[in-house]
């Protein structure tokens, strides 16, 4: 029997990059999975539900139809990463403040609805694990050296979300225990995304496995954190970062 088997699990933007490597990896593993994405249409049926995290009636809407369809939901995985256009353009010097507010409110302000929704359908069921995306500059400063040469910034706002993502775990991890619901975090490095050459081999450089991350080196321990294997795991920060954060 696959560790998944008949798991019923949402994937908040799943349509991405990361998203739509960790629904193969989930459904190879006998998952069955929503896709719940802003480009998504309401077809409940077919594994997929339209969903902007960042309008609560959204979220409920989305969770009351898996419950309607498939009874439950086992897991949940925290993907979505909406942001404004002008996003990793501006140094902080330069950022508009109230962008900064509209990326943390849609992002932050979007887990943690997503938490609320999920997690109270979970505390019902009494069971269910939820996992949390963020990233190795929330628990670390940027290196802006791996910008150099490059017209790429690293968003001030994206530390502030991160890092509240990794704090929230814990709190959400604390809060719903006693109902047997796990919350997990996972922060990845630096995704491989066709970045610009230099930037690419200034951060080889900084990374003792001397490579960017790739989608498929996230997804199987998004599936590990969800299946039954990870039952005494809760509240935990899971770094995957080439070994960026340990030198």
């Amino acid at each position: 029997m696959k560790m998944l088997n008949n798991k019923v699990v949402v994937v908040t933007g799943g349509k991405g990059l990361l998203g739509s490597a960790i629904l193969k990896e989930l459904s190879s593993h006998g998952a069955i999975c929503i896709n719940a994405d802003i480009g998504c249409e309401k077809k409940i049926s077919s594994g997929e539900y339209f969903c902007d995290i960042t309008k609560e009636e959204s979220v409920k809407e989305l969770v009351a139809e898996v419950v309607k369809h498939h009874n439950k939901i086992d897991g949940w995985i925290n993907n979505a990463y909406p942001r404004t256009s002008d996003w990793g353009k501006l140094s902080f010097s330069e950022e508009s403040m109230a962008n900064w507010q509209k990326n943390v409110d849609s992002h932050l302000c979007g887990y943690a609805i997503c938490s609320q929704v999920a997690l109270n359908q979970m505390k019902t069921q009494k069971s269910g694990s939820l996992i949390n995306m963020s990233s190795i500059y929330g628990i670390l400063g940027p290196d802006f050296t791996v910008y150099e040469g490059t017209s790429m910034n690293n968003p001030s706002a994206y530390s502030a979300i991160k890092g509240g993502i990794v704090n929230l775990t814990r709190y959400l991890a604390s809060y719903y225990g006693k109902s047997n619901v796990r919350v997990n975090c996972i922060s990845p490095g630096g995704i491989f995304d066709n970045q610009p050459s230099v930037f690419v081999e200034n951060y080889n450089k900084k990374t003792p496995l001397n490579r960017m991350g790739l989608p498929g080196d996230i997804a199987p321990s998004v599936a590990f954190l969800i299946s039954d294997g990870a039952s005494y795991i809760t509240g935990q920060n899971l770094v995957i970062d080439g070994g960026w954060s340990i030198v």
